[in-house]
């Protein structure tokens, strides 16, 4: 089984609703978890709206942190676009991906929509692309 991690800042909207998304899409087995460099107090109440919206309840959810030891465990390391500035973590051993994606905190409902939307569409290709590696030759 494959096991999945997405990193930003806060993990309170971003890597919170691409958890959610893969729990959601994923038709195989697959391990997945979500974690911030300076986790947030709680989960960004407009992120648990927007995923509610497409059916995924995201509210039960909760921020937390993660040491570099604690990622050496992970397939797949995914950042948010928090690299630029220099706070995520460089991952050791897995995959390592920059969706490169704006923080959403005190955006609009519109921009929220727009992030969850690419989120998922990266989430579905992800899966795609982890699907296809698992196919025997």
């Amino acid at each position: 089984m494959k096991r999945i991690l997405y990193v930003c800042v806060g993990n309170s909207a971003r890597s919170q609703m691409a958890e959610g998304l893969t729990k959601a899409m994923a038709d195989f087995p697959v391990e997945v978890a979500s974690a911030g460099t300076n986790p947030a107090s709680h989960v960004d109440p407009t992120a648990v709206q927007v995923m509610q919206e497409i059916g995924i309840d995201i509210s039960a959810q909760r921020p937390k942190g993660i040491s570099p030891e604690e990622m050496m465990d992970y397939d797949y390391i995914i950042t948010m676009g928090c690299g630029a500035e220099g706070a995520c973590p460089v991952a050791f051993g897995g995959t390592v991906a920059d969706w490169g994606l704006p923080d959403p905190t005190d955006a609009d409902l519109e921009q929220y929509r727009y992030i969850r939307d690419t989120i998922r569409d990266h989430v579905q290709e992800l899966l795609r692309d982890i699907k296809a590696s698992e196919r025997p030759a």
